[in-house]
């Protein structure tokens, strides 16, 4: 049986997994058996993360329109449930950008739909 030489390939894929770990502190950026467990894990973090990413968003725009309708004398819940009422759709996003960034024109969106004070 003929032998087969790969020596290109393996040192191509070991050049690959350093260079990836090339950031990481001490073994695990220079010995190709921990910088490969290392690389692995730093894209499996970096899968789950992603994910949490959107989440954190999602609650810290969240806090910030709670912030600006409390000020306002209103409650978050009541304020995303009266925009539901009057058929206005904005996202989070941009209600937490509108109260942020201008507080007048959030004032006036919670008194056009304030109807009872809350």
């Amino acid at each position: 049986m003929t032998r087969v030489k790969r020596g290109s390939i393996s040192r191509k894929y070991r050049k690959s997994i350093l260079s990836f770990a090339s950031g990481f502190r001490g073994a695990h950026s220079k010995l190709f058996r921990t910088a490969s467990q290392q690389e692995k894990k730093a894209l499996t973090c970096a899968y789950v993360d992603r994910n949490n990413r959107k989440r954190e968003f999602r609650r810290l725009w969240i806090v910030r329109i709670n912030a600006a309708a409390r000020k306002n004398g209103t409650t978050y819940s009541i304020l995303i449930h009266k925009l539901l009422e009057n058929q206005v759709f904005l996202n989070r996003r941009v209600l937490a950008q509108v109260a942020t960034l201008d507080a007048y024109c959030f004032s006036s969106m919670m008194l056009k739909f304030s109807s009872n004070g809350h």
